[in-house]
């Protein structure tokens, strides 16, 4: 067994530790939070500590610290944790600026430690399913694609915690809501070379943007057009991931790009949508991209390869994302 433990004991390291305890492999030992209240409900199960240098000096059988505190906050716990020797999981995104998501890389690589971000999104059903025809090269020339996070986040949301929509901890509808659909993106469509966009701050009271729009080139030539907001009302509406090219035309959508909605293929299998949607109706979400995730470091310590969304996945939307901003900031196009 591969033991983990967890660092952030807020909302999402409820998703880690239901995703440890049913992943094969791995058992969850210990956890910590610098606010010993947060610790109470797992006394008694799992070692608690509220200071992760402590919890890696006085745990030596920890391998895997779970890295789940505000986003602003990932840099530093990294390398905290890849100077105990330990391999790290961390939560989108990995960090908030390009200097610290490369240190992350370089830090992890020299202590020899595996780095995985989690980008859970990758092993949903009908993405996997797109992953195979676009692995089998029936889009031909891809001509543009299409990514689309159409998301409600009331000013309540912000307001439960203080770090929620600020710069330096958090960011904004682009670092945290629609940074899922733009790793998909990329890992769909490549590398990107250059992108022109705008971005501002409507309805929300924070200092990040709640409302993005961008248009990108590929380094393969090919065109894309990402709109992300938190600010439709009165609900989600949309999360949708469209590829064109000179042979299929496929959309993955619904409020959490969970069904094919468009699937026209030239020499597809008749009915192929309308089969696949009712095979994943009662579970459209598959087995959970945590626990992906968690499996997947489990087997990558195991047989010493690199994790299946390694840092430099991880760091590739971080890009895009800073890159995005740049051009809203300045007005203008943006070369990466």
């Amino acid at each position: 067994m591969i033991k983990f433990a967890i660092v952030g004991m807020g909302h999402i390291a409820k998703k880690h530790i239901e995703a440890i305890n049913e992943a094969e492999g791995a058992e969850l030992v210990a956890v910590c939070d610098a606010a010993a209240e947060r610790l109470e409900p797992y006394a008694g199960t799992y070692e608690t500590y509220t200071d992760l240098d402590e919890m890696l000096k006085t745990n030596k059988d920890i391998q895997v610290v779970n890295i789940c505190v505000p986003s602003g906050l990932h840099a530093r716990l990294t390398k905290i944790v890849a100077e105990h020797g330990r391999h790290i999981v961390v939560e989108k995104p990995m960090s908030l600026k390009l200097e610290d998501s490369e240190e992350m890389i370089q830090i992890a690589k020299e202590n020899n430690v595996k780095l995985a971000v989690v980008h859970p999104n990758r092993f949903r059903p009908a993405i996997m399913k797109l992953r195979e025809k676009m692995d089998e090269g029936v889009f031909g020339t891809l001509s543009h694609a299409n990514a689309t996070v159409r998301w409600n986040r009331g000013q309540e949301y912000y307001d439960q915690a203080p770090w929620r929509g600020t710069k330096e901890f958090d960011g904004g509808v682009l670092m945290n809501q629609a940074i899922h659909n733009l790793d998909l993106l990329l890992w769909f469509m490549g590398e990107v070379e250059s992108v022109q966009a705008m971005a501002t701050t409507r309805l929300r009271k924070i200092e990040a943007e709640d409302v993005a729009a961008a248009v990108v080139r590929f380094k393969s030539g090919a065109l894309g057009v990402i709109e992300a907001a938190t600010t439709i009302y009165p609900k989600n509406l949309e999360e949708s991931l469209s590829i064109f090219g000179e042979k299929a035309s496929v959309k993955i959508g619904g409020s959490n790009a969970l069904f094919i909605e468009t699937w026209d293929i030239e020499n597809g299998v008749e009915g192929e949508k309308d089969s696949f949607n009712e095979s994943i109706k009662g579970n459209p979400l598959g087995k959970p991209g945590h626990q992906w995730i968690i499996e997947d470091m489990v087997k990558a310590v195991q047989e010493d390869r690199e994790p299946i969304v390694s840092g430099k996945d991880g760091l590739a939307p971080v890009k895009l994302i800073l890159a995005i901003l740049e051009s809203a900031e300045t007005g203008k196009e943006i070369k990466l």
